[in-house]
């Protein structure tokens, strides 16, 4: 497997290397469980009053455009 230089790029700047023999599918489920946590952190925020409620869905949205691999078919991923 080899994975496109900007997917690999884009996983290195959540944090996210690709170990050997670690399928697209598997750095996928790595990437969304990150976006998730990062979702629910959010969503701590906006409890705890840090983020007011009518802001919440700007920041959603500016949260999911950190991610755009998680749109992109995962056979896009390789080359």
């Amino acid at each position: 497997m080899s994975l496109k230089p900007h997917v690999l790029a884009s996983l290195h700047g959540h944090g996210i290397e690709a170990a050997p023999g670690e399928s697209p599918r598997e750095l996928q489920g790595r990437l969304y469980d990150r976006y998730m946590a990062d979702v629910r952190a959010l969503r701590e925020r906006q409890r705890r009053g840090e983020v007011p409620l009518r802001e919440y869905a700007g920041h959603a949205a500016a949260l999911k455009a950190r991610y755009p691999l998680l749109a992109l078919p995962l056979p896009a991923w390789e080359e």
